[in-house]
């Protein structure tokens, strides 16, 4: 068992190592990124990974505070599914209008590997092997199909 410090500690390390095992790594559009942070450029899209001491996630978080407009972002997302799974490789859970763990509404569309533990060093190849392919189609998919979610906060 770790001390909450330990956690954190084991936890920001983990994450510092993957941000420089994926430094190398361009965009799909070439350019150097912060795999760790990604920018999708829309404050209400972001690419989420979480990863605790039980399973890794990985995740499209629509987080527009107006409903509506959060179900158009994610109806977007919807109508190119079929072309998602082809960068994917593999069906990802979608999931409309559930409640966050800060109590706010969003929309996720998401994957998950099962018994892994980010507090354990053993554990993280396979967190890396997970994460790194998922988060590199993320990229390709974004930076062809971005354009599709320009404009769809004004009125349609």
């Amino acid at each position: 068992m770790y001390s909450k410090q330990e956690a954190s500690l084991l936890t920001q390390q983990f994450w510092t190592s993957f941000g420089q095992y994926l430094a190398p790594v361009f965009s799909a559009e070439g350019e150097k990124i912060n795999w760790v942070n990604y920018k999708t450029g829309r404050k209400d899209i972001r690419f989420i990974m979480i990863a605790d001491s039980k399973e890794v996630t990985i995740s499209i978080v629509l987080s527009h505070k107006d409903l509506p407009l959060q179900q158009r972002y994610f109806e977007k997302f919807t109508q190119l599914k079929k072309i998602f799974h082809q960068f994917t490789g593999e069906e990802w859970q979608w999931q409309l209008h559930s409640s966050s763990l800060d109590g706010k509404i969003i929309s996720t569309i998401s994957t998950s590997l099962q018994q892994v533990n980010i507090l354990n060093k053993d554990d993280w190849p396979a967190i890396i092997s997970f994460l790194k392919p998922r988060l590199i189609s993320l990229d390709e998919f974004w930076c062809e199909y971005k354009f599709v979610f320009e404009g769809v906060d004004l009125n349609e």
